[in-house]
């Protein structure tokens, strides 16, 4: 194996079939020692939390195959915090698509002048650019093509895409009485004919879930729903 990037909450290597192996760290972002999905910085460890999430996105992705989702996953080893995953190629220098159900967080911050915190949103997709020293941008739709970033009809696919991984995760953290406010996703172009597929993964790391009106932090939401 060679390492190929050092990232915050995960190492990936290169195999030497071609695919690529995804090793799960303690580390989760945020700031000053509290969680947050949308920080650009390691905010806290807390140990079991490379397992926890990769057990999670183990769950969800055998999910998604099920319902003929595309992604990256091929399989995992939990007991080495490592999941095998095919070669996917990023929309430019890489995209984060959020999916919001309520206003909380960034969403707030930028138009708590409208919004109140917590108010309903109808499945609301956001795109922004992977870029830490520019603290993620947001990008519309207009600015993604004339950047080349990707195509319309590959724009319509990720939003699309963004709805229904969503809506099943939200439908599977409510049959544990949680309500999913937002989540983040990555994707990719996959394969000979470069289909657009999640990748990363899908963890209490990546997204926002309350229960009676509190706050569920990623270690305890990744051991409710793997109960």
């Amino acid at each position: 194996m060679e390492m190929v990037y050092k990232g915050k909450t995960k190492d990936v290597y290169a195999l030497k079939d071609g695919n690529y192996l995804l090793k799960f760290k303690d580390d989760v972002t945020g700031e000053n020692g509290v969680f947050d999905p949308g920080a650009n910085t390691v905010g806290l460890t807390m140990e079991g939390a490379g397992r926890a999430a990769l057990s999670l996105t183990v769950m969800f992705f055998k999910k998604l195959r099920e319902k003929g989702i595309p992604t990256h996953y091929i399989d995992s080893d939990i007991a080495k915090n490592t999941m095998t995953v095919m070669p996917a190629e990023a929309f430019g220098k890489g995209l984060e698509v959020i999916c919001r159900y309520r206003a909380v967080g960034s969403f707030i911050r930028r138009y708590g002048m409208y919004a109140k915190d917590g108010m309903p949103l109808n499945a609301y997709v956001e795109i922004t650019l992977k870029d830490d020293e520019r603290q993620d941008p947001l990008i519309t739709e207009d600015g993604l093509l004339m950047l080349n970033i990707l195509t319309k009809e590959e724009y319509e696919v990720l939003v699309k895409l963004t709805k229904e991984i969503a809506e099943i995760i939200k439908e599977e953290l409510a049959k544990k009485d949680l309500e999913l406010y937002d989540i983040k996703f990555e994707f990719g172009r996959v394969g000979a004919d470069k289909h657009i597929a999640l990748i990363d993964e899908i963890s209490g790391g990546n997204m926002r879930a309350y229960r009676a009106g509190k706050r569920v932090e990623p270690l305890e939401l990744e051991s409710i729903m793997l109960k």
